[in-house]
């Protein structure tokens, strides 16, 4: 696991978990955006952190990060954010870890299945073999994210797909793939979960919101504070890979500290 910091000179902590599939380079606008006012911590997971990994588990990521921030000294977060597989990171690190966070977000989280394990075999054996040739074949990706709408404004579209296609053929192996659609369906959350006063968001783009339904209940069932936040136009993970500004504001928004641009959400810009 590597930490990039931003902001570093702000008292106030605030954590992103990213998703899977993506270099940290994906995240780095969104989270220079916050580190105006936070000082940002983005972990980049086993598996995505360029250094010849494999990941390992949701479990296993949150006890590094938790481990990393403590070494820091950190011993109480502002707020936290974790996008998909992040979002399951954020929900375990909520559940089991030590260290009090006051605020967190969690976007288009993927919830543990309530299946038998045999089931859950065969539906990560699905995903793995529908996700594989997906992202080992540069046209298949440009297929499955048309450029002229996954392309963040001001790049150019086929170096922005060259760089991800690039990182993934060199870093995203077949065990680091099986082993994040296992994990992020499966991992493991006390029973019952305790309760905490963190204040929650689940948020989700319209083009999910099917997809995200049980998830959400889950979410409810286990932190019930949680309140959902719809995003109107928007598909999975597009609004922090996307549009790192409009990121910022909702993320104020969030955390009332800047009152003034609660009105600018919940359009597509």
């Amino acid at each position: 696991m590597k930490v990039h910091e931003f902001g570093t000179g702000h008292e106030k902590t605030f954590v992103m978990f990213p998703c899977t599939a993506e270099p940290w380079r994906a995240f780095r606008k969104s989270a220079e955006a916050v580190a105006e006012q936070y000082h940002v911590f983005l972990f980049m997971p086993d598996g995505h952190d360029e250094s010849g990994t494999d990941f390992v588990s949701v479990e296993k990521t949150v006890e590094d990060a938790a481990r990393r921030l403590k070494e820091k000294g950190v011993r109480r977060l502002d707020a936290m954010y974790g996008v998909s597989m992040g979002g399951a990171c954020v929900l375990r690190f909520l559940a089991t870890q030590d260290i009090p966070v006051g605020e967190a977000v969690v976007d288009a989280g993927i919830t543990p299945y309530p299946y038998p394990k045999w089931v859950c075999r065969l539906i990560t054996l699905r995903d793995f073999l529908f996700i594989f040739p997906a992202v080992k074949s540069l046209r298949l990706m440009k297929m499955l994210a048309p450029p002229d709408r996954w392309t963040p404004e001001g790049e150019d579209p086929e170096a922005h797909y060259r760089a991800i296609f690039e990182f993934e053929k060199k870093h995203y192996s077949a065990k680091t793939i099986y082993n994040v659609f296992w994990s992020a369906n499966n991992y493991s959350m006390p029973d019952p979960v305790p309760r905490i006063d963190t204040l929650i968001e689940y948020w989700y783009g319209e083009e999910e919101k099917k997809a995200r339904k049980n998830d959400l209940a889950c979410v409810r069932r286990a932190f019930p504070q949680t309140v959902p936040k719809e995003f109107k136009g928007l598909a999975h993970a597009e609004l922090v890979l996307m549009f790192p500004e409009r990121f910022r504001r909702e993320i104020m928004r969030f955390l009332k500290n800047d009152e003034q641009e609660n009105g600018a959400f919940g359009e597509r810009p």
